[in-house]
Order: C-alpha cells, then sequence, then structure tokens
C-alpha cells in the first residue's frame, strides 16, 4: 500500500516537473527575438540579377523586416507571400530556427532572353517563358533579341528556341545576338565570324544548325571565319553562302 501510495507521489511530481518545463519553455519561445535573417539566392550564377540587399529592402518598405521582432510574431506565410509578388522571384520558403535565426530561400528567375525590340520595349523571357520587367539596377547577360519582336513569338516559338540554344553549349556560347525580321524570320549574329547567319522561319531550327555547325568545321576551319558576310541555311540540305566583298 506505501509502496502504491509513493509511486503514485513520484509520477505526480514527474508531470508537474514536465508540465512547468513545457510551459517555461514556451513562455521563453514566445518571449525570443529575432536575432539574425540568413537569406540565401538560388541560382546565385546570375549575381546581380537578384541579391541579399534587395530582399531586405522589399521587407522593409512592407514594414515586415524580421530583425528584432519576437519570433512568435513572425509570420512565415506572409513573408513568403510578399516576396514572391517581386517580379525578379519565382519562389521563396521561409522557416524560423530554435535559435532564433530566420531563414529565407529565395528562388530567383531565371533570365534566358533578353528582348529590345524595335518598338522600344525592353524586357526578359525566363526560362518558363514569361516576361521579366527590365530593371537598371539588375542586369543579366543573356542572347540578346532585336527587331520585330510580338511578345506572343517571343513567349512561343522564340522561347523555345532560346531554351536549345542555353542548354546547347555550343550554340550557347556562339550566338550573341537574334535578329527577327517581318513575318518572324530569324537571323543570328555569332560572337565567332564575321558574319550574318539567316535562318529563316524557325522551323527544324536543331537540323539547320547541325549542318551549320558540320560547314564550321569542315569549311570556315578552312577557308577562314571571315570570308563570307552572309551563310544562309534556311533550305535543307544545302547552304547558300555570301561572299565578301573586297
Amino acid at each position: 500500500m506505501f509502496k502504491n501510495i509513493l509511486l503514485a507521489f513520484f509520477i505526480l511530481v514527474i508531470i508537474g516537473y514536465l508540465t512547468m518545463s513545457v510551459t517555461v519553455i514556451n513562455r521563453k519561445d514566445a518571449e525570443q527575438v529575432c536575432n539574425h535573417m540568413e537569406l540565401v539566392i538560388k541560382d546565385s550564377l546570375f549575381s546581380g540579377f537578384m541579391n541579399d540587399k534587395e530582399v531586405e529592402k522589399v521587407l522593409k518598405k512592407r514594414g515586415i523586416s524580421p530583425i528584432g521582432q519576437q519570433l512568435e510574431a513572425i509570420n512565415t506565410d506572409t513573408i513568403e507571400k510578399i516576396l514572391a509578388e517581386h517580379p525578379l522571384i519565382d519562389n521563396v520558403e521561409c522557416y524560423k530556427t530554435p535559435s532564433g535565426k530566420l531563414f529565407i530561400e529565395v528562388y530567383q528567375r531565371i533570365p534566358l532572353l533578353r528582348v529590345m525590340s524595335a518598338k522600344g520595349e525592353n524586357y526578359y523571357i525566363d526560362n518558363k517563358g514569361a516576361i521579366i520587367p527590365q530593371d537598371n539596377r539588375c542586369v543579366a547577360h543573356r542572347i540578346i533579341v532585336t527587331g520585330n519582336v510580338e511578345k506572343s513569338f517571343a513567349q512561343s516559338n522564340l522561347y523555345n528556341f532560346g531554351l536549345f540554344l542555353h542548354e546547347n553549349a555550343f550554340w550557347n556560347a556562339q550566338i550573341e545576338q537574334i535578329n527577327v525580321l517581318p513575318r518572324e524570320r530569324i537571323e543570328l549574329v555569332p560572337r565567332v565570324g564575321d558574319h550574318i547567319i539567316y535562318l529563316g522561319k524557325l522551323n527544324d531550327y536543331e537540323e539547320k544548325l547541325d549542318r551549320l555547325k558540320t560547314f564550321y568545321q569542315n569549311g570556315l576551319n578552312k577557308v577562314g571565319w571571315n570570308k563570307y558576310s552572309r551563310i544562309n541555311v534556311e533550305f535543307s540540305n544545302q547552304i547558300i553562302c555570301t561572299k565578301r566583298e573586297n
């Protein structure tokens, strides 16, 4: 009987201790202040397109900068929602740590092409085909698109072509400019070689560029990269070259 009473007493003591500990811990967590905010910019190889200062500026402007705020009062969902509204940000993940830190991971939108149309429009097309407004504070050095560029064309056929160039190491390094002629005909300006590449319509561009690459390797490497002013690969199974006038 006495042992049962003693056992019950110890159980009550343990329950009381645990209850008090949880209460103290909860009170401590509620009073804990955010002393550090760590920002991680994903895809940071595009440095300058999105940075820590820009993120901090957005939070301060909207009055939700977490530094100095009680950790319990910081709404991570609100931070994610507000930052995701930024035109240069694709996605945001925000979470707290028991040590009083706030982590924000920003996934920025990746620019694929920069469009500078004849109508004066200036914007980027990202790797998902969406338009990113031009921001003079954030510059990414991508392939330039000039000429008669309609946004519908830029976000469809031109986007697919830009994605192909971006994922192909050789052509991503070789092509620096895409010029859109009337009726959506395409000219390319290469980085190596003083010539213009005429593709015509954006159909079968993989086959056209494969043919051109073979011509580069077996032709221009022998006769010189500046021998021709224009190389036309519009038509199947042939390459039409215009000699440079002396």
